[in-house]
This record gives C-alpha cells, structure tokens and sequence, in this order.
C-alpha cells in the first residue's frame, strides 16, 4: 500500500471518528442541554440528530421529557388539635424548564425530588394545621389538594419543575385516638341522617296532608255532581210518570200495578200477609179491562 493510500484511510477513520464525537440524538421523551466548557449555551433541541464540538469542548446532558413519579412514606403531620397522621404520598412531575432544572439540582434526579418534596411536605402541613383530625380524614379530596398545592406549584417553578399531581395513598391515625375519632365521625352521620331523615317525614306529611285534602275535595265535587245528575232524573221520571199519569189514568194504574206485582211475588221463601179484599189484588180479581 502506498504511502498516498494510507494518509487517505487514515484522514477518512479521522473524519468519521470526529463525526462520531460530534454527532449526538435527541429522543422524543429527552430533553437535552450542550455545555461548553460546563456552561450550558444551548437547551432548546428538538427530537432528532445533532452535532456538538469534541474533545471536551462541548457535552451533551439528557433528562427524561416523561412524567416522573415519587414516594413519600411515613411523613408525620400535626392537625390543629395537636394530633398526628402519618401520610404516605406520591407526587407526578416533570422538567418543563431544562435549565432552571440543570442549574438549581445540577441535573440529579435525588436532589430534585428531595427539594419537591419539602416544598409538598410543607403545603400538605399547612392543611393539616388548618383542619381538626376528622376534617382532614373526612375532606374532599379535591378540595385537599387544591388546599396543598395553592403555593407548591409556584414553589417548584423555580426549579424548572411543574407538578401534576400529588395524591395521598395512605393516612394513618396513632392508635390511641382512632377509636374516638371514628365515634366522633359515626356521631356526626347519625346526626345528619336523623336530619334527613325528619326532613322526610316533614315532606311526607304534607304531601299526604295535600293528597288527602284533594282526596276530600274530589269526594266532594263527585258527590256533589251525583246527588245533582239523581236529582235531575228523578226530576225528569216524575214528568214522564205524570204525563203518562194524565194521557191515561187506568192505564198509568194498570202498570204500575204490574211493576208491583213482578216485585212483589214469586220470590223463594217471601211471605206476604194482606187482606182479600186489599187494593193489591184489585187487577187480579178483576180479568176483564175496561
């Protein structure tokens, strides 16, 4: 091999070797800083291939884009009786400013979750102090959170972190009063079930009170209806009868007579006791008509 040959196989291993020093890859769930002499000139790389000056000049960190998740265990918190919880926590965050990140924990995953948890621990303190035992077991726990978190989220701004969400996974109360906290609680519930329980009743009698009432008054109007329908047809029989009464007196008689008659007799066990000669008989003794 020729002297020519070898200084172009060794320019190009130079080439490739210094292209290879100075090539570097952003991920989509990576954010990355270059640093130049360990100051960080550049923190905006978007997912894809990049270069950077080698040997020692410039170097490349990366940190995770995703959302991270940490625990909390066996932290103590005093209520404003005094009395203690033990909490159990996890916070959900992430890097939303690389370099404030970088600058404040030096890009070590430790310190940061060291520092987001004083700043957590101190706001979930706060609404502990503000709440007895019961208030703080029985909270909402939207209405916790939001209480925790009111100054955390600016807090931890500064470290280029944003908090997403921090929930309690466990809440232990000291044995002595456990027993008295929950009687207190079940107290509470008899109370605002006996409440309810009267507000109930209170509605049920008046909508019973309100149903009888028209219950009566329906009743009424029906009956009032009724007595004047039998009225108007007694009213229009007694015409018909006395119509009938003046066209033909001894025929009027004769059928009534006959109405009597079919009422009267032919029925199983009847006893009737008149007189021979009573009026009753009159059509029966007599079968010739006028």
């Amino acid at each position: 091999m020729s002297n020519r040959a070898l200084a172009i196989i060794v320019a190009a291993a130079a080439a490739l070797g210094l292209v290879w020093w100075s090539a570097f890859t952003v991920s989509e769930t990576q954010l990355a800083i270059k640093l130049t002499f360990k100051e960080i000139v550049r923190a905006d790389y978007q997912p894809g291939l990049h270069f950077m000056t080698p040997f020692w000049i410039d170097s490349v960190e990366k940190y995770p884009k995703m959302i991270l998740t940490e625990s909390f265990n066996g932290e103590q918190f005093l209520t404003n009786e005094n009395k203690q919880l033990d909490v159990a926590f996890y916070i959900k965050w992430r890097i939303s400013d690389v370099t404030k990140y970088r600058l404040t924990t030096g890009g070590q995953r430790e310190i940061a979750k060291l520092r987001l948890g004083d700043i957590v621990r101190d706001g979930i303190k706060r609404a502990a102090q503000r709440r007895s035992l019961e208030q703080f077991v029985a909270a909402e726990r939207s209405e916790l959170m939001d209480d925790m978190l009111t100054g955390a989220r600016t807090s931890v701004q500064q470290l280029g972190i944003t908090i997403v969400d921090v929930r309690m996974q466990r809440v232990e109360l000291p044995d002595v009063v456990i027993s008295s906290v929950y009687e207190r609680m079940r107290q509470d519930y008899r109370a605002l079930a006996a409440r309810y329980r009267a507000e109930g009743e209170e509605i049920a009698q008046r909508t019973r009170a309100e149903a009888e009432r028209d219950r009566v008054e329906i009743l009424a109007e029906a009956t009032r209806q009724a007595q004047q329908l039998r009225g108007e047809g007694d009213a229009l029989a007694t015409d018909i009868y006395s119509k009938a009464y003046t066209k033909n007196p001894e025929f009027y008689s004769f059928y009534r007579s006959l109405e009597a008659y079919r009422n009267a007799l032919g029925r199983e066990n009847d006893v009737m006791v008149l007189a021979p000669d009573s009026e009753f008989f009159k059509y029966l003794k007599n079968s010739s008509g006028k």
